[in-house]
């Protein structure tokens, strides 16, 4: 007994803390507010008309607007004078079909229904949903029908280089980006003129046909809509990725004019140019914008001046494109190929020159490597996702053949991963 009063003792403080005495004093009992302006009568007139204005929200606008201006009222804590109104308005956004491709939109139509008690999966395949609804909506708009239409194959293409949840965002812009370089390659070598080309490179876009002025728009749309996703101080980033998708275009220009002149360029010209309209280095900028703190501005930086790994990585992937083009043929305009050129430069057998393309192709894989160790450590994120892009090129054109136009080939792999479940 003695023990626990000793230590019962220890706790009690040895006296009362001092509390200070009450701000307010006697204020609330003497206050008398000043008369109102208006009268009560008038007050609760005009409260009822700006309720009735916001009764008329509800009616007009998309199910986004809709579901913005319920978030709006439910911040403002006024959200309780329009029960009937946020209920029926909730249980028609869950009911309907959602066919938004911005993830912003999802993730405040799913917010909203679930912190209102409407269950809605987590589970997203929305991703990749809306990636798809988003091609569907350009490839119909824009009409697109001369392009490739690989949606799944570069929604797989960017999951190479980001599989983890917490990258969705990412993964998705990237995805987005592989899309509209396979689109703006085949703009180039299948339909457009040559003076389209100029146009389109000077932005003179009023003097574009109808589907270039679609095309221009829609990609000035997508661009906003990556801004969307992005915190505020992150929303520089784009810049980046638009900057890349200037040089990207300006390179495409240049083989068209190369085409259009029957021009063979020197090979070492031809490398130079056509790494570029492989559009890796503009995924490489791309697979940055939509990750987390890693992608500081310095990788931003290093990834625009396409040295090092981003330069293997457009060259992996131009070689191992040129290679499988020997098979598959090419396109009406498209320029004649690293191999083509070496052929003719060199004055050597194609076998010679295939051997060639081999070994630089050795020599980029050994530059990327060697950028982990090369490199400052605050650029290895960004050097490792720009490694993984690299490792995947392989999927698509590995054995010198393209499963990416060819997409049959890539049909097993892409269900393994997205459709079959592993069994437990």
């Amino acid at each position: 007994m003695a023990s626990h009063d000793a230590t019962a003792t220890a706790t009690v403080p040895e006296m009362a803390p001092v509390f200070h005495p009450i701000v307010w004093g006697d204020f609330f009992i003497n206050y008398n507010p000043e008369p109102l302006q208006m009268s009560e009568e008038r007050m609760t007139e005009r409260s009822n008309q700006l309720k009735e204005k916001i009764i008329g929200l509800f009616s007009c606008g998309t199910i986004v607007e809709q579901l913005n201006l319920v978030d709006t009222l439910q911040h403002l804590s006024v959200d309780h004078h329009f029960h009937e109104k946020i209920d029926s308005t909730l249980r028609s956004a869950h009911a309907g079909e959602f066919n938004s491709s911005s993830l912003h939109h999802v993730v405040l139509r799913f917010r909203i229904l679930r912190q209102q008690g409407f269950w809605v999966s987590p589970e997203h395949n929305t991703n990749n949903k809306l990636t798809f609804r988003w091609w569907k909506n350009l490839y119909r708009e824009v009409g697109l029908n001369y392009s490739r239409d690989r949606v799944v194959e570069c929604y797989f293409w960017a999951y190479t280089a980001y599989y983890e949840k917490e990258y969705t965002r990412a993964s998705m812009i990237l995805a987005k980006i592989i899309a509209i370089i396979i689109m703006t390659d085949d703009t180039y070598d299948v339909r457009a003129t040559l003076v389209e080309c100029r146009q389109w490179e000077e932005s003179a876009t009023s003097f574009l046909p109808e589907y270039l002025q679609k095309f221009y728009l829609k990609l000035m749309s997508t661009f906003k809509e990556f801004e969307d996703e992005l915190k505020p101080d992150n929303k520089y980033r784009v810049a980046f990725s638009t900057k890349a998708f200037q040089i990207l275009s300006s390179n495409y220009l240049q083989e068209a004019e190369w085409f259009h002149q029957n021009h063979k360029p020197r090979f070492n010209d031809q490398v130079k140019v056509s790494s570029v309209c492989s559009g890796g280095p503009w995924i490489c900028v791309g697979l940055l914008v939509g990750m987390g703190d890693a992608a500081t501005k310095e990788a931003l930086e290093w990834a625009l001046g396409c040295t090092d790994a981003v330069r293997a990585c457009a060259e992996v992937t131009r070689f191992m494109n040129d290679l499988a083009s020997l098979k598959r043929g090419k396109n009406k305009n498209d320029v004649a190929s690293s191999v083509e050129c070496y052929i003719s430069e060199q004055g050597v057998a194609s076998e010679v020159a295939i051997a060639k393309i081999g070994s630089l192709i050795e020599d980029a894989w050994k530059t990327t490597n060697q950028a982990h160790f090369e490199l400052p450590e605050l650029l290895l994120p960004a050097v490792q996702r720009v490694a993984n892009i690299t490792i995947s090129m392989p999927f698509m054109y590995d054995n010198k053949t393209d499963a990416f136009t060819f997409s049959s080939r890539l049909e097993g792999t892409i269900k393994r991963l997205f459709v079959n479940p592993i069994k437990l």
